[in-house]
């Protein structure tokens, strides 16, 4: 598998300060803030066209008016200026809620990038290292055992042949699903199924203890598997730091990135700019609101206040305008606003394809904490080599593309999504704007 050259120099990256606020009015049925405004004037200095900008506009209002959105914030960003941050649809439909470019979203595997970058920080500090074991800071994985198929049925159980690393976790190579796959019995007897924590009681640190007793789904570093490694990373940040996740975070990223809107639990004050959970209909017929409560499938215990379940793998809530401003330390090689956080090496490390010969998908390989572009022939759509970025299970999407100085960031919240082609469509009307 090809692996991207990376760069050895990062470009600064500087941002004027963009208005966050959107009218929340509706005017004849549709919201304000679904009418397409003028891109931003600074986009033609940026290389990206203005007036083809004005076809992603006409598309995502299309979703909207189509009943396959129900709403959406998209900020994107060229060497280093602003060139589009607008908000399509609805916030909220039943109460006629237009959707503002402050909404709050839940970012779900979003979070994983900032964990990652959390990990790093305590590499640099010297209080841990990627090649540490597991079980030197959570000891139930010291007797680790994989699930084997067994022919004709059923599985074995057998010893690992080595440890978890720090670093197979940030790579998702350490064989832990989402408790799926052969051994899902054990794991659903454990009651660890499925990515969603925010309404449970218990520290997710519980919860992590308790896996270190279940079976992999492969033996350690031989197999790209998607699951709780970074919630794992998250509790291994906490025992380091002696804080909470949420505290780690806050002290570390959020504050210095003045990531104002990103949360766990959402203060109050902030709940109604929290934008509302929507299905698209298996038969077609549109979109429908889930419903209010507990449970990944609804809208979610993200405003409890009493909430201690800080998923580093899927917890966290925020703002296009927030993740864009962590993105843009990323590309920055580690810093923002002459406030360092991460060395550029750390950086470099971090978007460099980590998989070797561990299959991921075409074209594509796995860095620490998002996929990395490794062969944009193969790969079949608009972008560059080295392009890093993930998503989140409401249906978000971001990525990174140093070569261009381009950074995207797509906030919505529809989970099932149903055949909507909407992040096909955003690649290729930004990339078709770009005229230098």
């Amino acid at each position: 598998m090809m692996i991207h050259p990376l760069r050895t120099r990062f470009r600064s990256v500087v941002i004027s300060t963009v208005a966050t606020v959107a009218l929340g009015v509706v005017l004849a049925g549709v919201p304000i803030s679904s009418l397409a405004a003028s891109p931003s004037p600074r986009a033609e200095k940026a290389g990206i066209s203005s007036a083809r900008l004005e076809r992603l506009s006409a598309t995502l209002e299309s979703y909207v008016q189509d009943d396959r959105l129900p709403g959406s914030v998209t900020l994107v960003m060229r060497r280093g200026e602003v060139v589009y941050h607008e908000a399509h649809g609805w916030r909220d439909r039943e109460n006629a809620a237009a959707m503002p470019r402050d909404a709050i979203f839940r970012i779900a595997s979003q979070s994983k990038a900032l964990i990652s970058v959390g990990i790093l920080m305590l590499q640099e500090e010297g209080r841990l290292l990627l090649s540490d074991p597991l079980e030197k800071y959570v000891p139930s994985f010291a007797k680790l055992r994989v699930a084997v198929p067994r022919e004709g049925g059923g599985y074995d159980l057998v010893p690992a042949k080595r440890s978890i690393t720090l670093r197979d976790l940030l790579l998702h190579t350490a064989g832990i699903a989402y408790g799926a796959g052969i051994s899902s019995d054990l794991w659903k007897a454990a009651g660890i199924q499925g990515w969603y924590f925010a309404d449970r009681n218990e520290p997710v640190s519980a919860v992590v203890e308790r896996m270190g007793a279940l079976p992999l789904e492969s033996q350690p570093g031989e197999r790209w598997v998607y699951g709780y490694a970074t919630d794992i990373l998250g509790v291994v940040i906490e025992k380091v730091s002696g804080k909470t996740l949420d505290a780690f975070l806050r002290e570390k990223l959020f504050e210095p990135l003045a990531m104002r809107d990103t949360h766990f639990y959402l203060p109050s004050a902030k709940q109604n700019r929290l934008a509302v959970v929507y299905g698209a209909d298996s038969a077609g017929k549109g979109l429908y609101r889930l419903p209010d409560g507990n449970g990944v499938n609804t809208q979610g215990a993200y405003t409890r206040k009493d909430g201690v379940a800080y998923s580093g793998g899927a917890g966290l809530l925020s703002t296009a305008s927030d993740y864009a401003r962590f993105l843009r330390m990323l590309l920055a090689g580690g810093s923002l606003d002459g406030k360092r956080l991460l060395s550029r090496k750390s950086v470099e490390l971090m978007i460099s394809n980590g998989l070797g010969d561990v299959g991921y998908r075409d074209g594509e390989g796995f860095g620490l904490g998002f996929s990395i572009s490794t062969d944009v022939g193969r790969r079949g759509v608009p972008g560059s080599l080295g392009e890093f970025g993930w998503g989140g299970a409401y249906h978000s999407v971001y990525w990174v593309d140093p070569r261009e100085d381009l950074i995207v960031v797509y906030l919505t919240q529809l989970m099932p999504a149903g055949k909507i082609d909407d992040h096909a469509k955003l690649r290729a009307l930004i990339y078709q704007a770009m005229i230098d």
